[in-house]
């Protein structure tokens, strides 16, 4: 039997975050458009990890995120969600280039990003156009959004 769902929102420099848990692992976090919205404030210990780890991240201190996530949906998506997350702080990889690493396809690849129910931890950021453009981001302003976190890790490199 499983767990009711605990939320939490908080703030970040790219706008409000809710991060929502179950049984132990995060199920997501979403960067949202608009104003914050009351979350549950239950203290779930890993809600307050992720946020800790999250402000690290945003001050410049933290790289890599160590909190247990829900697993993807298969075992192709836990391998495109790893090939996500290996891209390096503060670069990025074209979904054409990535697709190569991973033996798969450029819209594959975009499905995963698109699909990404963890941006920021698995950073579906980094994956940009074979020109480097940021051409899409499902989270809060869209592209301004994966602008601003490209742009706040390459000068935090």
């Amino acid at each position: 039997m499983s767990s009711a769902p605990a939320t939490a929102v908080i703030e970040s420099p790219v706008g409000p975050i809710r991060l929502t848990a179950c049984d132990g692992v995060l199920t997501g976090l979403t960067i949202l458009p608009g104003a914050a919205l009351e979350g549950d404030r239950s203290g779930d210990p890993l809600l307050v990890e992720a946020a800790i780890q999250l402000a690290a991240y945003f001050a410049g201190e933290r790289r890599i995120f160590d909190l247990p996530l829900a697993p993807a949906a298969s075992p192709r998506g836990e391998a495109l969600r790893a090939g996500i997350q290996s891209i390096p702080y503060g670069e990025t990889l074209g979904y054409g280039a990535l697709a190569n690493l991973l033996d798969s396809g450029p819209r594959a690849v975009g499905q995963a990003c698109r699909r990404n129910p963890f941006p920021i931890i698995i950073p579906c950021h980094r994956v940009t156009s074979a020109k480097g453009a940021p051409e899409h981001y499902s989270g809060g302003h869209g592209v301004d959004t994966k602008l601003w976190l490209i742009r706040f890790e390459q000068q935090n490199r």
